[in-house]
């Protein structure tokens, strides 16, 4: 039985840092349909993200702010993210996915300008992070529906960086190690 219940309060206390081995596994997918508790889970993981985003609630339970958290962040070897924040064009995004996959993407390439953080880095690391533009994701909801989103701009950036945590990869992994300001061939600022 998880801790992760629904009526649980996710804190930074439970968020796996830099450092902790199952940041760098590769998650096992989770049963379909969702277990109760995987979908407890769910709701925990995105009541986190909300509240990390509340300045009421964030200074409450001293959460830095997320726009994406993985199971493996939370400790559980199970692939399954969830995802909120708002895009470049104000549009809000509100994502529960077990086992996705990127199905297809664009050849075109974009970061953010500014970089990439992370909840299980507590520190700064400068550096362009490529990503793709677009990209299909397939993967089933929280009431294991199987759905294909299509994504692009900063919602593909979020989702890759969730995805990449599923599979053991960090972000800064995909900085360039001798020119970390180097823009690849077919890349572009989103901003």
């Amino acid at each position: 039985m998880s801790k992760f219940h629904a009526g649980y309060t996710i804190t930074m206390k439970d968020i796996a840092r830099e450092g902790n081995p199952i940041l760098r596994q590769r998650t096992q997918e989770v049963n379909v349909p969702l277990s109760d508790e995987d979908r407890e889970t769910l709701i925990c993981m995105m009541n986190f993200l909300k509240n990390s985003q509340d300045p009421v609630l964030s200074k409450k339970y001293q959460l830095r702010a997320g726009v994406g958290l993985s199971a493996n962040q939370i400790g559980l070897n199970k692939r399954m993210f969830t995802a909120y924040f708002v895009d470049e064009a104000g549009r809000q995004h509100e994502y529960a996915l077990a086992n996705p996959e990127i199905i297809s993407h664009s050849v075109w390439m974009i970061y953010l300008p500014q970089g990439e953080g992370c909840l299980s880095v507590d520190r700064e690391v400068k550096g362009f992070v490529p990503r793709y533009e677009w990209i299909k994701v397939k993967g089933f909801n929280s009431e294991g529906e199987q759905v294909t989103l299509k994504l692009k701009g900063y919602a593909s950036i979020v989702i890759q960086h969730e995805i990449d945590h599923l599979n053991g990869i960090l972000f800064y992994d995909r900085i360039n190690k001798e020119n970390p300001f180097l823009v690849p061939e077919n890349c572009r600022s989103l901003f």
